[in-house]
């Protein structure tokens, strides 16, 4: 850590940084240590922090758009003057390579200043002598956001700035094991916006239902496992909780045999092992037609084989570890199916000491029916499979429960856009993989989730529609 760096540790609630009832320690992948020790909520300050969002929540509703703006545009400024500070946070508490990190920051600041661009629109369907009738948009309430670990600022600050644009107010809840990030947000809010629009609370995994049941809570934000969806779902079910849900995904690269492979290869092994394979909307399994089968698999492993693997504050690391003991555990399990099911051409060892380090792992003459394949990794292990067509590719593609992405590799882009258009995803991408931004819509299809978060599209799932149907008078 650099001399000016400092760990926050601390929760914002109703504008004060609190101390936990009790604290919870935070540990740094790559060295196992233990690098902070923040504090984490009650149920009574998650309960608090909650009520001062729904306090909160009309005056700053009542601010409107243009207002509202120059707040983010504030916030997006404080962001910026300690853009350093959390990009190497970032490494310390998540794993992934500095210049990864600074890549994230980079984005979450474009996140904020693109929302805050950002407005509704009263929508006039009609305006005559007979009458008028408008469509109008207004904030929900209080909104949840509980995120994951492997983007620990683009994710929330997302969800941030999409909901307090649209009027909302705004508790966050980060991962257990990437609070730092979050809590840091925090910090600067306190500085921007008025009291109880933005919280920052931390748990130990513990307070999910308490948050996502509570009465007082609009929308809950999550994005997660499958699993954990569900339960979220289930606990909203009793109000009907307005839900937004980005779950898991395994997401398909169906490559057909006309594509020029080395290049392909790069791309494609970029949108599978960046952050350590850790995203829900990277590449997880592969479909290659025979007649490039080898090659591809071959430069795959060729790339894996020569990646850095290492701390992610160290000059040239590439990939870092993988970001906590769960993770990695499940890595590992993950490795043995790999050398039971199929060849491993490239990587298939993890680290014995500190740290959580797996190697870039290809895994060729595997098949569906695997779990490597069928399952969800999460993790630097990328199975390749043989198919006879595209239109095999597509079905062995669909024939999962997931569909958040995919996409398509050839030189024949309107052949690839007939496949696309049957990819059961909520993207999908024609030579290329992993291409987003604030301004495209984002959701997942089957049981990758529900809901669409960023975009127009994104900031209108945080709003209540109100039509106005009025006719003269007389």
């Amino acid at each position: 850590m650099s001399q000016k760096t400092s760990f926050a540790t601390r929760m914002l609630i109703d504008g004060k940084l609190l101390e936990g009832e009790r604290s919870m320690p935070v540990r740094d992948p790559a060295t196992g240590e233990t690098i902070a020790d923040v504090g984490a909520a009650s149920q009574g300050q998650a309960e608090a922090a909650i009520q001062a969002a729904k306090r909160a929540q009309p005056g700053w509703e009542a601010l409107g758009w243009e207002k509202r703006k120059e707040f983010l545009l504030a916030f997006a400024d404080a962001f910026r003057a300690r853009a350093d500070e959390l990009a190497e946070v970032m490494v310390r508490e998540q794993g992934k390579p500095k210049q990864e990190a600074i890549g994230e920051v980079a984005y979450t600041e474009a996140y904020i200043r693109h929302f805050a661009g950002l407005t509704i629109p009263i929508e006039t369907i009609k305006e005559d002598r007979e009458g008028s009738i408008k469509v109008y948009r207004k904030a929900l309430g209080v909104v949840v956001g509980i995120c994951p670990w492997n983007f620990p600022l683009v994710t929330p600050t997302a969800k941030l700035a999409a909901a307090l644009m649209t009027g909302n107010t705004f508790v966050l809840k980060p991962a257990p094991t990437t609070p730092i990030c979050a809590l840091m947000l925090g910090e600067l809010a306190l500085h921007i916006f008025p009291a109880g629009v933005v919280n920052v609370i931390v748990d130990a995994n513990d307070l999910g239902e308490f948050l996502t049941s509570h009465p007082d809570v609009a929308v809950v934000s999550f994005t997660g496992s499958t699993a954990t969806g569900r339960k979220v779902m289930a606990n909203g079910a009793a109000r009907l909780k307005r839900l937004i849900l980005e779950l898991g995904g395994n997401d398909a690269a169906i490559v057909l045999k006309d594509v020029d492979v080395p290049n392909a290869s790069q791309k494609i092994y970029n949108a599978a092992f960046y952050n350590a394979g850790q995203g829900c909307m990277l590449i997880k399994r592969v479909y290659a037609e025979g007649e490039i089968y080898d090659e591809l698999c071959e430069c795959l492993a060729e790339l894996a084989r020569k990646a850095v693997v290492g701390n992610g504050l160290d000059e040239g690391t590439q990939m870092g570890p993988l970001q906590n003991t769960a993770q990695f555990e499940k890595a590992r399990h993950f490795l043995n199916v790999a050398h039971r099911d199929g060849r491993v051409v490239a990587g298939g060892t993890f680290s014995a000491g500190a740290g959580y380090f797996v190697a870039p792992t290809v895994v060729r003459d595997i098949e569906d029916g695997s779990e490597l394949v069928d399952q969800e990794q999460f993790s630097p292990i990328l199975p390749v499979v043989r198919i006879k067509s595209a239109e095999d590719g597509l079905v062995r593609a669909n024939r999962s429960d997931y569909g958040l992405c995919g996409s398509i590799w050839t030189k024949d882009v309107s052949r690839a856009r007939k496949l696309a258009s049957q990819m059961q995803t909520g993207t999908v991408w024609i030579n290329q993989h992993v291409n987003f931004g604030p301004h495209i819509p984002f959701g997942g299809a089957k049981q990758s989730g529900i809901g669409v978060e960023w975009g127009q599209l994104g900031l209108t799932e945080l709003t209540q529609v109100t039509v106005i149907n009025e006719a003269p008078q007389g």
